[in-house]
């Protein structure tokens, strides 16, 4: 009897034993992983690399005395079945990331975004050039001809311009340039495919790209929100009664890098510009820079009225007219300050002043 309870104390023993053990493990374990990383700067980056394993990411964090133990990283990471499932690319740490954390975001492969803007009004040559210049971007198309990126796109009979949308793109380092293109090139056939169902009954519009060749013109004609739809019934209700459009923004656009700033009477007449609609009939043949999603929606819903004519008063905004003296008028008050000048006449199709 009393060998029994010998054994059975015995038993107990152990039991409480183990029992306290294994607490005292996963205490040790919880320590541990609440623990910080102890870097040795603020935003600390770090990079698994292809080839890297648990074990060789352990090893390197304890050598560099970022963990204080390498077994133990690994013991946690198989004891939360994470240990094979780790995910390469760069990740931004912060002092106050914990080595559970850490665990967490390589295992979520919540990698270190970078980002990149594309704004409303650039044309195609600005975009290329914000991509170009980005450091982070692995770059593939340097060198190449418009026509040749859109054939890289997969699109090569399609002329570039406006084709994307303006936004802020995020990115992990090392995303191709052509990446970045497709998300924009996407997005903003994505968007004109929602908007154009939404476009105001008849409009002299044959297909989504004839609205996005307005749209561009109304991006650059105004920096002023509110005008956008003003703009756009003008430029509407001149197609639609057979006048020019007489946009400087398009004229410039067609010049390109040999425009210098000041746009002459000679660029006025040159009918060799495709772009020149102060020559041309009807719309340029592509748009002239890219669009956001307002100027878009301005294009598919001119506000109506009858005003034909716009002069920019100075501060941004413009003055709208509906006949042509009043719009002599206003050039006269916002442009000249009150100075008189000779007016030549204008046909019905508005030829014979530079002026909206």
């Amino acid at each position: 009897m009393q060998m029994k309870e010998k054994r059975i104390n015995k038993i107990g023993i152990l039991v409480i034993a183990l029992t306290f053990a294994v607490a005292w493990f996963w205490m040790d374990m919880k320590s541990f992983a609440d623990a910080r990383l102890n870097l040795p700067e603020t935003n600390y980056l770090y990079t698994i690399e292809p080839g890297m394993n648990l074990t060789r990411i352990a090893r390197e964090l304890e050598a560099n005395q970022i963990i204080s133990s390498a077994q133990k990283l690994k013991l946690l990471a198989k004891l939360q079945g994470s240990a094979n499932h780790i995910r390469l690319g760069e990740y931004e740490l912060a002092q106050s990331d914990t080595i559970q954390s850490f665990l967490d975001k390589i295992v979520r492969g919540e990698v270190k975004q970078y980002s990149l803007t594309l704004v409303e009004g650039w044309n195609f040559h600005q975009v290329m050039d914000a991509i170009h210049n980005d450091t982070v971007l692995t770059h593939s198309l340097k060198g190449l001809s418009a026509k040749q990126i859109m054939a890289k796109l997969g699109y090569p009979e399609q002329h570039p311009e406006g084709r994307f949308f303006p936004d802020t793109y995020h990115f992990p380092r090392g995303m191709s340039d052509l990446s970045i293109l497709k998300q924009a090139y996407e997005k903003m056939a994505q968007t004109l495919k929602a908007e154009w169902p939404k476009r105001l009954g008849a409009l002299p519009y044959e297909t989504p790209y004839d609205a996005l060749i307005m749209a561009s013109i109304v991006e650059k004609e105004t920096a002023v929100p509110s005008e956008r739809t003003a703009i756009a019934g003008v430029f509407v209700r001149r197609l639609e009664v057979g006048m020019r459009l007489q946009t400087d923004p398009t004229i410039i656009y067609g010049l390109g890098q040999s425009f210098d700033g000041n746009l002459r009477k000679k660029h006025l007449q040159d009918s060799s510009n495709p772009y020149n609609t102060y020559r041309i009939k009807g719309m340029p043949p592509t748009p002239i820079a890219m669009p956001g999603v307002e100027a878009i929606r301005a294009a598919l819903n001119p506000m109506p009225g009858e005003a034909l004519y716009f002069v920019s008063k100075g501060d941004g905004s413009h003055y709208f007219s509906a006949t042509l003296d009043e719009h002599n008028r206003a050039v006269v008050r916002y442009q000249l300050k009150g100075r008189k000048r000779a007016f030549s006449s204008m046909k019905k199709d508005g030829t014979a002043i530079k002026d909206k």
